[in-house]
């Protein structure tokens, strides 16, 4: 004997005793039947916490009727995918056609006819099953895509800091470099992108990318020799002009990665361009190109500030590290010159902020 609990659930609304009374002889050994002699009572059963799988409506019923119930039913979410089967007198197209207008999926003429409810009403459950079936489907799907794209995204992340600490090792620097400057360059940007000259390119989207593609700002660094890297004093002008080219390997490395896809992710193709073109200052003095103002792209300015700032704060082989504030007041002197103002400013105004941050993943000596 199958469960009564198992069974769809049938809700008849109609005001004619009479009628309930038919529905409820021809389907109740098949499926579980409520019944509602008014409008507002079927609505309340319909949004209760045990719904019908599907609806046998009334047309004709005082107060609230048939039409204005399923209008109801279908503005609803909770109720608005329970199938609805108009029961009615009227056999003309336009009630039928309003009838179905409205959301109702058919159209049941009285008097009942037994073998045609049953059919009908079978028919609708098992169309139902399998929307319902798609739905689930779809919602299993969507989760496995969702699921499958953050495993990705998790994994560009990871190889963005596992290459970026490759170059940073070299020339004894640490991956907290790398931890620092995707800091900087998010609080910066959310910080800037409340001015109107960068509203519309630090997007949500944008921000984050900014955050993912920062690891391989300085990944030519990989193709410098050691004995500049590593010099422990002041380049010669032969090795500084050897040291820059870096800026250039790295545009070139993330340029043969881009050039194996038909459609590039946008995040390498910003990595380039952060890559190459973080070492140009405001005022055209900087390299590779000698770019001026707003030349140098957004991405690459937001780069350079912090970029300066944490080299200036560390350690390095030829160079002992400065105080917070000596790294700020040179980043405020290079405002208009190395830096774009906005974004000098708007560092400064976050020196609590950016202090947080270069303790939080500080170097140990």
């Amino acid at each position: 004997m199958t469960n009564s609990a198992n069974k769809p659930c049938i809700l008849a609304i109609d005001d004619t005793p009479d009628n309930l009374s038919l529905v409820s002889a021809v389907l109740r050994d098949t499926y579980r039947v409520k019944a509602a002699n008014n409008g507002e009572k079927g609505l309340s059963i319909a949004l209760s916490d045990d719904p019908p799988d599907l609806i046998l409506l009334d047309v004709m019923m005082p107060d609230l009727d048939g039409h204005e119930v399923c209008r109801r039913l279908k503005a609803d979410p909770r109720s608005r995918d329970i199938p609805v089967i108009f029961l009615t007198a009227q056999a003309d197209v336009e009630n039928e056609q309003l009838g179905l207008s409205l959301g109702a999926v058919d159209y049941i003429v009285k008097p009942l006819s037994p073998p045609i409810l049953m059919a009908r009403v079978k028919t609708h459950l098992r169309l139902k099953e399998a929307k319902d079936f798609l739905a689930n489907q779809n919602r299993i799907l969507e989760a496995r895509v969702a699921e499958r794209t953050q495993q990705l995204a998790d994994l560009q992340d990871v190889t963005m800091v596992a290459l970026g600490s490759l170059a940073e090792t070299r020339d004894s620097e640490t991956g907290n470099h790398i931890r620092h400057t995707q800091h900087y360059m998010r609080i910066l940007a959310l910080a800037l992108r409340g001015l109107s000259r960068f509203a519309d390119y630090l997007t949500d989207e944008m921000i984050a990318l900014l955050f993912k593609t920062a690891p391989l700002h300085d990944i030519g660094k990989v193709g410098v020799p050691d004995q500049i890297l590593l010099k422990p004093g002041k380049l010669t002008a032969e090795e500084f002009e050897r040291m820059k080219l870096h800026a250039a390997y790295g545009r070139d490395a993330i340029r043969s990665a881009v050039q194996l896809s038909d459609e590039p992710p946008s995040f390498l193709q910003l990595a380039s361009e952060i890559t190459y073109s973080h070492h140009e200052k405001w005022d055209g003095s900087g390299y590779p190109e000698g770019m001026t103002e707003e030349e140098i792209p957004v991405s690459a300015r937001l780069m350079a500030v912090a970029d300066v700032y944490d080299a200036l704060i560390s350690r390095r082989v030829y160079k002992p590290p400065m105080t917070h504030a000596e790294a700020m007041d040179i980043i405020m002197k290079g405002r208009g010159t190395h830096f774009d103002s906005d974004m000098a400013d708007a560092f400064a105004e976050m020196s609590d902020e950016i202090l947080e941050i270069s303790r939080r993943f500080s170097d140990s000596d």
